[in-house]
């Protein structure tokens, strides 16, 4: 099981503990996690102004894959900037031919609705990001703090971070080393 690898994508404007929890939670199991920035390998300003340096350009990261989860972090103003981003939708497009792993957690489902991401799939999101995920029919809603249909792994927001890193580590490692990591994170059952 060992040697998975995981792309999450960084865009200013990504909300910090959507993304630092679940590559955390991933590094725990022993995941290659690359966090890459969308804009380049500058510090990401993410939405309440923290500061997050990227392992890598998502132009560099994209040459080095395939991976075995593509991860999207919300956040309002991130979100916006994967969806309208051609390289995130080149990056979707070809983890989505392969049947590999996607996950994506708040306002991030977003940008797979803008790419024309698993249409016909149960997915969650950010309660306030439910009707435009809703438009157009592509997708059955669910109100689960983390939802996985097929390859996809939806959630919710940032207090769902855990779950949702949990669930990728359960997918890609198995559920014995998610429950390892669990453990010593003394998380509410």
């Amino acid at each position: 099981m060992a040697g998975k690898r995981a792309l999450v994508i960084l865009s200013k404007g990504a909300e910090e503990m959507e993304t630092v929890i679940p590559v955390d939670i991933m590094r725990r199991a022993g995941i290659a996690v690359t966090v890459a920035g969308l804009a380049g390998k500058e510090p990401v300003q993410c939405s309440r102004n923290v500061l997050i340096c990227p392992d890598a350009s998502l132009e560099e990261a994209s040459k080095q894959g395939p991976y075995d989860v593509v991860l999207l972090p919300g956040g309002g103003e991130g979100a916006q900037n994967l969806a309208e981003s051609p390289a995130v939708k080149e990056v979707l497009k070809d983890q989505d031919g392969r049947k590999g792993l996607i996950a994506a957690i708040c306002a991030g489902p977003t940008a797979l609705l803008a790419h024309g991401i698993g249409y016909g799939s149960t997915v969650t999101t950010h309660p306030a990001m439910k009707d435009k995920m809703m438009a157009g029919d592509h997708y059955k809603y669910s109100e689960a703090r983390v939802q996985k249909d097929g390859h996809y792994i939806t959630s919710r927001g940032p207090g769902t971070s855990f779950e949702f890193g949990l669930a990728v580590v359960e997918e890609l490692m198995g559920a014995e080393v998610a429950a390892q990591v669990k453990a010593p994170l003394v998380m509410k059952d």
